[in-house]
């Protein structure tokens, strides 16, 4: 899931940027406002998001079902959710899943970006009195990790109800022994709101923010690496290329 994903948006990301910038390179980018970063941002995880959610679809299902096994392979549950549900099952979930990664996404990226301004910013404020090994004005690869887990615990805290919502639209139906979890049964929710809404009746906020913990602590340096790599990896492609 992880690789079709962050390629596909990565691409995208710097098409759009290429486009609001005027230029392909990278540094050329940090310049762009904020609200450019925020918008090219939450395409980017929406085109990564639809290109990608079967797997995404079919890692929560065998994440879920605890033991006995429902699906002992990727590909068991892959048939019998097409052959019980359509090619549409493998979408399950997808409208909450958008809603989410709009605000997601564009957090990630707007708030990443404008760390790296920040972070730019005070280099050069510091660089008047020390000389800094430097790249991309002064940033090291632990500021940019450090702007990266800013960025993606930011984007985390803020859309995470909207991340078990989608979770319970994915696991529908699921059979699984009762000590992992009351059953989500088959179409217990109408939409996204009426998930909301019964989740708060039943659970209360706390239930919105079932599992913040482990998946922030997932996430956010799991983000940060990936825009560490990310960076290196594309002004390496650059200077290759060119």
């Amino acid at each position: 899931m992880v690789m079709p994903y962050t390629a596909i948006q990565f691409a995208v990301l710097h098409q759009l940027k290429t486009f609001a910038a005027g230029s392909s390179k990278t540094e050329d980018h940090i310049y762009l406002s904020p609200y450019l970063s925020y918008i090219s941002g939450a395409l980017a995880g929406c085109a990564a998001t639809v290109g990608s959610y079967p797997f995404d679809l079919l890692r929560t299902l065998l994440a879920s079902q605890g033991e006995p096994k429902v699906y002992p392979t990727m590909r068991t549950a892959l048939v019998e959710i097409v052959k019980t549900r359509g090619f549409r099952g493998l979408y399950a979930g997808l409208s909450p899943t958008l809603v989410e990664i709009i605000p997601y996404a564009g957090l990630q990226f707007g708030t990443y970006d404008t760390f790296k301004r920040w972070t730019m910013t005070w280099n050069l404020y510091r660089s008047s009195n020390t000389n800094l090994q430097s790249r991309e004005d002064g940033l090291s690869s632990f500021q940019l990790f450090l702007c990266g887990l800013a960025a993606g615990t930011c984007a985390k805290l803020v859309c995470h109800p909207l991340d078990v919502v989608k979770k319970r639209f994915q696991i529908e139906g699921l059979q699984r022994h009762p000590r992992y979890g009351a059953r989500v049964e088959h179409r217990a929710y109408r939409n996204m709101f009426d998930a909301l809404r019964r989740i708060l009746q039943k659970e209360g906020w706390a239930g919105l923010y079932k599992g913040i913990v482990p998946s922030t602590v997932k996430a956010a340096p799991a983000g940060a690496v990936t825009f560490v790599a990310y960076e290196y990896t594309s002004d390496w492609l650059e200077s290759a290329l060119t």
